[in-house]
Formats: structure tokens, sequence, C-alpha cells
């Protein structure tokens, strides 16, 4: 894939205010839910509203979802996807919900943080050796239940056209329940198709500066790859670390390769003579 590049139009102070006013409304309403509704509700029906209030976030900052099933998309398993943004959470939720595995610092971000820990993500202390032993046993124990984990190897995000080794520490829990891994590819792509810079979260950028620069660009088509499981039976965590990577890297391929196809049909080479 190509390094991201973004074509951004000027935003209005008045527009953008208007745009941070809804994402402050929209966090206001998932906190709201997530104390009052969350307790009376069934899984499924939590599930329901993750999916629908994810979905609203996404557009909110201009997205639309473009999921491409190769594999399956609400299956029980370990899902494992390269990590662009803090948004990937969102997008991902906004398709098929999941429990997400997250750095501890995350917890404490402003309402996002606290929202996430409602809906059950898992948190790691990074550096606490005890604490990936205990993270693995949660891990393992959630996915023999039948639940969806989802992790980003990659342990930090990336610019978008790079994809960075996958840790094989949390695939330990995975080779231990026998639970199929889930491949997704995640890109997010401008409006001619090329990777978006807007999108990328990443070096000292903060939460709030990559709010900004998503809410004051062009929109942004968010692309999912659902790839096929791969089944971790025979496997160590190192080996099914590097197959899910090279899943992953695949799906990414066929993105930018689906775009070349496009731009190659609409600008076709001029003929000699």
């Amino acid at each position: 894939m190509r390094p991201a590049t973004t074509t951004r139009k000027p935003v209005g102070r008045l527009a953008l205010g208007w745009r941070l006013a809804r994402v402050g409304g929209h966090l206001l309403s998932g906190l709201a839910q997530c104390a009052l509704l969350f307790p009376l509700l069934a899984p499924a029906r939590r599930h329901s509203l993750v999916r629908r209030w994810s979905r609203q976030l996404t557009g909110i900052f201009g997205m639309t979802l473009d999921p491409r099933l190769c594999g399956p998309r609400d299956a029980a398993g370990a899902v494992v996807a390269n990590h662009v943004s803090w948004i990937d959470v969102f997008v991902l939720n906004a398709v098929s919900p999941c429990r997400f595995i997250a750095k501890s610092e995350v917890r404490r971000w402003p309402a996002i943080g606290w929202l996430s820990a409602r809906a059950g993500t898992l948190y790691i202390a990074r550096g606490r050796r005890s604490a990936l032993t205990d993270a693995n046993a949660a891990i393992a124990r959630h996915l023999t239940q039948g639940e969806r984990i989802a992790f980003f190897p990659e342990g930090t995000s990336a610019p978008q056209g790079a994809l960075l080794p996958f840790h094989a520490n949390l695939f330990q829990a995975v080779v231990q329940a026998g639970a199929p891994v889930l491949p997704v590819a995640i890109a997010y792509l401008d409006a001619s198709g090329e990777p978006s810079a807007a999108a990328d979260y990443i070096g000292d950028m903060s939460l709030w500066e990559s709010m900004l620069r998503l809410l004051s660009s062009d929109p942004i088509v968010a692309t999912l790859v659902f790839l096929p499981p791969i089944d971790p039976a025979g496997l160590d965590r190192r080996r099914l670390a590097a197959r899910a990577h090279a899943a992953v890297a695949k799906g990414l391929a066929d993105i930018a390769h689906r775009h070349a196809g496009h731009e190659a049909k609409k600008n076709p080479p001029l003929r000699a003579g």
C-alpha cells in the first residue's frame, strides 16, 4: 500500500465547533447507556447497542464503512488486526462487536477509557510479566466461553502502508484455548482510494490532535477485510503470530491491488501510434 496522503478542505471554526459538540454529545449518550442500560441487558442486546453507537460515532467523524468478507464476520475466536488509530476499535465494533485487549493507559483517557471499560475491554499493564500472565489467562477463559476477543498484535499504531511485526505473547492464550484466529485488515481511504493520512495516529500525536485531524478531513472510507480463519492446531504462539501477520499483510495488499486495478480501468494506458 502506498504511503498515506490526504487533501484537506479548510473547515471553519463554526463547522468544527459543531462537529466537536456532536462528538461530546455522543460520548455523553454512550456514558448514559453504559451506566443505566448495560447492567440490565443481555450480552446480545449490549452488542447491538455497541454496534449502533460505534456506527454513529464513525459517522460523526465523516467515515463510511466498507466491510469485505473473505471469512466469517461474527464467528467466535480471536480477532487480530493491523493498528492504524484509536478509532480502529470503534470501526471494528461498528461492524462486529468484540471484547478488546488494550494497554492500561487507554483506561485513563477521558470518557473513551470509561466507555471501553464498561463495554468489556481487558486492560494490560505493559512492562509487568505478571500482568501478561493474567491477561493470557483471562483471554483464554473468554475464548473458551465462545466470545470474540480482539487485539492488535503490533503493540502500537503504525502509519498506513506499514505493517509492523506481530508480538506473539497474546497468541499463547489463543493456542491454550484452541480458538481460531480471525485476521482483519484495516485501511482508511480517501475519495480517490488512496490511504488517508488523516486517520494515522502515530508518534507523539495526542488523542485530541487526532480527533481534530479526523473532524477536519475530507470523508474517509474505513475498509475492513475479514480474512479466512486460522486454526491454531499444531502451532505454537510464534508460528500462529507469523501466519496471522501474513494473512493481514495479504488483506492490505488486496486493498491496494483493488485500488490499482480500479485506477487502471479509469485511466487505460495510451496506445503507441
